[in-house]
C-alpha cells in the first residue's frame, strides 16, 4: 500500500513538474512571440475588426490576413499582457512584416481617423455627385442615390420636392471611407443652408423683390440658381444669365414665358424619373424631338416658367446672381463658342449674333 502511494506521489510530482513547465514555456513563448514578425504578408495590409471582438476573433482575422502564422499563441500573448478584451473595432493598415506587440498596440489604441477629402465641383447633378463619392470610397452610388432620393428623409430634413437635388453644396468633405449615405449627405445639406443664409443677410432686398414680383419662396431660387450654374463657368457673366431669365419670367411682352434653355432638356433625358419616349431616344444630343418634347417635364422649351426642381447643385455664385441680378434688360444670349455668351434685347439682334456666332455667317433659314 505504502509503495502505491509512494507511486502515485512520483507520479504526481512529475506529472506537476511537467505541467508547470510546459507553463512556464508557454508563457516565455508568449513573452518572447511579441517581439518578432511571424507571418508571410508583406506591403499594405488592410484588417477589419468587428465590434465586440475577442481575442481569439482578432487572431482568426489576422492569421487570415497572414500576418502572424500561431493564433492561439496570439491570443495568450494578449492575454498575458491584460488586453484581450479591450480592442478598438475598425478598419485597419498594417504595413507587414509586423511583430505581434506592434499590432496589439494598433490594435488596443484604435484606427486612426482615415479621412477622404472628397471635393464636389458646382453645377453637378446627383448622379455625377453619387459618382464622385463612391470613386472616393466613401459611399457606394446605389445607396448615395437611394437616400438622396428617398421622399421621407428629404422630409426629414425639411426640404422641399422628393430629392436632394439643388442641396447638394459644392464644397470639399473630409468623411472616413464606407460613411452611410445619410451621414455623406448631412454635411452637404447643412453646408447648403449655411451659404444660403449669409445670403439671404447679404440680399434680403432682392429676396424680397423675388417674392413680390414672382411669388417665389427659397425654392424657386435654388432652381434657377440650378440652371445659372450649367449656362455658364464665368462668374462675371452669372447675374447677367440670372437676369435674363428673371427677364423673360417678369417682361409683360415677353411671351410666352419660355427659359429656353437646353441643359433643362438634358437633364429631363439622363437623369429625371420617369423618362419621356422622346428621351428613350436621347444619344447625347438635342434633336427637334425634343425641342417638341412635352412630356420631359423639365424642358423649358416645351414648358413655361421654372422646371419641376433644381437639374444641378449650384455653388455661392450663383445663388447669389439669382438674389442679385444685374438689371440689364436682355432677354437674349448666345454662346461665342470660347465660354462666354454675347447678349441681345430684341429677337433680331439675337439672330444676328446667332448667325455670327452659331452658323459661321449663314442666313437664319441656310443651309
Amino acid at each position: 500500500m505504502k509503495r502505491e502511494m509512494k507511486r502515485a506521489l512520483v507520479v504526481f510530482s512529475i506529472t506537476t513538474v511537467l505541467g508547470i513547465a510546459v507553463v512556464a514555456w508557454v508563457a516565455f513563448a508568449a513573452w518572447r512571440y511579441g517581439d518578432k514578425p511571424s507571418g508571410h504578408a508583406r506591403g499594405r495590409v488592410e484588417v477589419e475588426i468587428p465590434k465586440g471582438a475577442s481575442a481569439g476573433q482578432v487572431a482568426e482575422i489576422l492569421h487570415a490576413a497572414d500576418l502572424i502564422d500561431r493564433p492561439s499563441i496570439f491570443r495568450l500573448y494578449a492575454g498575458q499582457r491584460g488586453v484581450a478584451g479591450r480592442f478598438k473595432a475598425g478598419r485597419y493598415v498594417i504595413f507587414a512584416p509586423a511583430t505581434p506587440k506592434q499590432m496589439l498596440e494598433v490594435l488596443v489604441k484604435g484606427a486612426a481617423d482615415e479621412l477622404v477629402a472628397v471635393t464636389v465641383p458646382p453645377g453637378k447633378n446627383l448622379l455625377e455627385v453619387a459618382d464622385i463619392f463612391d470613386a472616393a470610397g466613401v459611399t457606394p452610388k446605389n445607396e448615395f442615390l437611394v437616400q438622396a432620393t428617398d421622399p421621407a428623409f428629404v422630409a426629414q430634413l425639411g426640404l422641399p420636392g422628393t430629392t436632394l437635388e439643388g442641396y447638394l453644396y459644392p464644397d470639399t468633405y473630409k468623411l472616413r471611407p464606407r460613411t452611410p449615405a445619410s451621414r455623406a449627405l448631412v454635411p452637404m445639406v447643412r453646408r447648403h443652408r449655411q451659404v444660403y443664409e449669409e445670403l439671404r443677410g447679404a440680399h434680403g432686398k432682392g429676396l424680397a423683390d423675388l417674392h413680390k414680383t414672382l411669388g417665389w419662396d427659397d425654392r424657386q431660387v435654388v432652381i434657377l440658381a440650378s440652371i445659372v450654374e450649367k449656362e455658364t463657368g464665368q462668374a462675371r457673366e452669372r447675374p447677367r444669365i440670372a437676369q435674363v431669365f428673371l427677364n423673360r419670367l417678369r417682361f409683360p411682352t415677353f411671351k410666352p414665358k419660355l427659359l429656353q434653355t437646353d441643359p433643362t432638356i438634358i437633364y429631363g433625358c439622363t437623369v429625371a424619373v420617369p423618362r419621356s419616349a422622346a428621351c428613350e431616344r436621347w444619344d447625347g444630343r438635342i434633336h427637334r424631338i425634343h425641342l417638341d418634347d412635352k412630356e420631359n417635364r423639365y424642358s423649358t422649351y416645351a414648358h413655361e416658367g421654372l422646371p419641376p426642381g433644381p437639374i444641378s447643385n449650384p455653388g455661392r455664385a450663383a445663388l447669389e446672381a439669382v438674389m442679385a441680378p444685374d438689371g440689364t434688360p436682355f432677354l437674349y444670349f448666345v454662346s461665342r463658342n470660347d465660354g462666354t455668351h454675347v447678349f441681345a434685347r430684341t429677337v433680331a439682334e439675337h439672330e444676328a449674333n446667332v448667325v455670327k456666332y452659331q452658323r459661321g455667317g449663314k442666313a437664319m433659314g441656310e443651309p
